[in-house]
């Protein structure tokens, strides 16, 4: 009888280290200072939640990141909603994902009106220069976490995670089938169902959400883009890497919305600014259609990953903790971390270019690595720094 008690005072609500609100003002200052894309977000929600203030445990964090990979829609922001949603359900997934979010959209809709008023960020690209080499320092030590504390030496998992960053590296793209099936051979392996077809199936499917998109044919301009946007959170898996190809084919050669170099111009805004990439979106719809074309461009962008995130999310809490849930969990968290340390590599080929992004890459890795308390945001102050100094020099050397 006490053991039954000790195991539900240790489940409820009154063991937990923080309130709503502390979690919501780590989420708007992760959103107002967090650099280095998915990769980073996702290490130092990692970092700071489970490790440093044991608000989320590890089993959780796991959950939510495989959910986050299963889900379509951007990784980072996925994850924040499912972490608001552990302890404080509906209302703590929706304020923790508007935290999460607002900021950076607050910057991108700001660049989009100097943008528009002095007709090109061409000071960004010096910026984005020096920013971009640092950032691929700074996802690389948040990957290398990631793998030594989910992988550890289990061969079944490495195998999973050095075959889901290859296809990574050669698709230049997160496949979710990938990570399905990841997850099932796992499953399969450590904990085989007991009766194929005389048990009963516990299984879980997404919500077929996407559909609520309009025809944009019918609508003015602000329908059609609320309706491509959402489309695009509907069916792009991972992170901002896999949805700027998605959006280069809709905003550009689809629509015609955005020329070419306006587009290069709104990704570079994404990579140089705090949040999630995704929030390149808000930035798109600016140039499209001013203030509300920003406003409806973001909320078609983050409301279908905002639903398949909180319908499924009490599947998990509540099942979590199966033998075949958890293998299954296993192996989509490998495949979801070999994913993303893949994807270093192919942001590292675009971002590294010469002697000098290389060299800061490789000091911010090794400062990082070093220093674990120096503060990303102070690095990447600095390379913007070296990016306006020395990116010049290099244009007219």
């Amino acid at each position: 009888m006490n053991d039954v008690a000790a195991d539900k005072t240790s489940s409820a609500p009154s063991t937990m280290h923080y309130s709503l609100w502390q979690l919501v003002r780590y989420m708007l200052g992760l959103g107002t200072w967090g650099f280095g894309g998915p990769v980073a977000l996702v290490g130092y929600m990692y970092r700071d939640l489970v490790e440093k203030r044991h608000w989320i445990s590890e089993s959780d964090y796991k959950e939510g990141l495989t959910l986050a990979q299963l889900m379509p829609g951007p990784l980072a922001a996925q994850l924040a909603i499912y972490l608001g949603q552990v302890h404080y359900r509906v209302l703590g997934a929706t304020l923790v994902g508007l935290a999460f979010v607002l900021p950076s959209f607050v910057m991108v809709v700001a660049l989009g009106a100097v943008y528009v008023a002095y007709g090109g960020i061409g000071w960004m690209q010096t910026v984005f220069y020096g920013v971009g080499a640092a950032v691929i320092g700074i996802i690389a030590i948040s990957a290398y976490k990631l793998t030594t504390k989910n992988i550890g030496k289990d061969r079944l998992l490495w195998a999973i995670y050095l075959v889901s960053a290859a296809l990574t590296v050669i698709t230049q793209s997160e496949i979710v089938w990938v990570f399905l099936g990841a997850g099932v051979l796992v499953w399969l392996w450590r904990a085989p169902p007991k009766s194929w077809f005389g048990g009963r199936l516990h299984g879980f499917a997404a919500p077929v959400v996407a559909w609520f998109a309009l025809n944009p044919a019918d609508l003015h301009k602000l329908g059609q883009i609320g309706a491509y946007f959402a489309y695009a959170g509907s069916f792009v898996f991972g992170s901002g890497l896999a949805i700027v190809p998605f959006l280069y084919s809709g905003v550009v050669k689809e629509y015609g919305w955005l020329t070419d170099r306006q587009f290069v111009d709104a990704v570079a805004v994404a990579m140089i600014t705090p949040g999630p990439v995704v929030i390149t979106t808000g930035f798109i719809g600016y140039l499209v259609a001013g203030f509300w074309g920003s406003v409806v461009a973001a909320m078609g962008t983050f409301l279908p990953c905002y639903l398949f995130t909180i319908i499924p999310a009490p599947y998990f809490k509540k099942h979590g903790k199966r033998p075949a849930i958890v293998a299954f969990v296993d192996g989509v968290t490998a495949a979801a971390i070999g994913a993303i340390s893949g994807a270093v590599i192919v942001i590292g080929q675009r971002s590294i270019t010469d002697w000098v992004t290389a060299a800061l890459a490789l000091a911010t890795a090794s400062v990082l690595w070093r220093f674990k308390k120096v503060p990303e945001p102070a690095i990447v102050l600095v390379a913007a720094v070296v990016g306006l100094l020395v990116h010049p020099l290099s244009i007219h050397g």
